[in-house]
């Protein structure tokens, strides 16, 4: 079986509707089209709307983190690729870039932890064998691509000394 890495599927343009008083994407509609480029890769993994139902299981999103490298304006197409960096029996532990599809330049990415919860309990649980082992072969794929540098980042201001 050949997999994608990174996988690279979603694509989106951006709408008028997200465009703030800069004229530029505004920050709250990064997030919404990142999540659509989760639901892509969700459903390439085998965590589809037809698995989470009869199973009855969904995802939670743990934490996230954005970066804004160039704006995008009204009209860009944009490209989506997500990495897989890890994960566990309930978790999921991934990385989207966001390129401007025809300029070909970063935009921005974002990284993110999910956890795989019952829809009965609302707590974690393990994601079904089938899924877990989908998850390993694009790991062992994705373990191959060098690791953007964005990842793991913490927000500060460097060497500053703290505020008292």
């Amino acid at each position: 079986m050949t997999v994608a890495a990174p996988f690279d599927v979603y694509r989106d343009v951006v709408r008028p509707e997200w465009i703030d008083h800069n004229g530029h994407m505004n920050v709250g509609y990064y997030l919404v089209v990142f999540d659509y480029a989760t639901d892509e890769f969700f459903r390439w993994v085998g965590l589809d709307l037809a698995h989470r139902r009869s199973a009855g299981v969904t995802t939670f999103c743990l934490e996230a983190h954005v970066t804004y490298h160039r704006e995008v304006r009204a009209g860009d197409q944009l490209r989506f690729t997500t990495l897989l960096l890890a994960h566990d029996d309930k978790r999921i532990h991934y990385f989207h870039e966001m390129h401007h599809a025809t300029a070909g330049y970063l935009a921005a990415t974002n990284e993110l932890m999910s956890l795989h919860v019952s829809q009965a309990t609302r707590r974690g649980a393990p994601m079904a064998l089938a899924v877990r082992e989908r998850l390993g072969s694009i790991q062992a794929a994705h373990d191959a691509v060098p690791r953007p540098p964005q990842i793991g980042r913490s927000i500060g201001l460097g060497n500053r000394p703290a505020a008292r």
